[in-house]
């Protein structure tokens, strides 16, 4: 069941959002446009795939292979410290 409040309603019931959202996603609209979902964390990780960090979820992508890239160090650095 996905519920939707107001940015307003929110704000005045977080208590509501947070015990609605044990039922489903909530929804917070913005001027009448859907801004935000609010979940709870076990849902969120069912999204994620499991994956509980930025480096989790990157794991969990399909691998893509390797890539070559050349990072050129500037031949303007490093420069000294200029103290005036």
């Amino acid at each position: 069941m996905v519920m939707t409040m107001t940015s307003r309603e929110f704000n005045q019931r977080v208590s509501a959002a947070k015990t609605a959202a044990l039922y489903g996603p909530v929804v917070v609209t913005d001027r009448g446009h859907p801004e935000h979902v609010l979940l709870t964390y076990d849902a969120y990780l069912g999204l994620m795939g499991g994956a509980a960090t930025l480096a989790g979820a990157f794991a969990a992508l399909p691998d893509t292979g390797d890539v070559d890239v050349d990072f050129r160090r500037s031949p303007e650095l490093p420069r000294s410290a200029v103290f005036d």
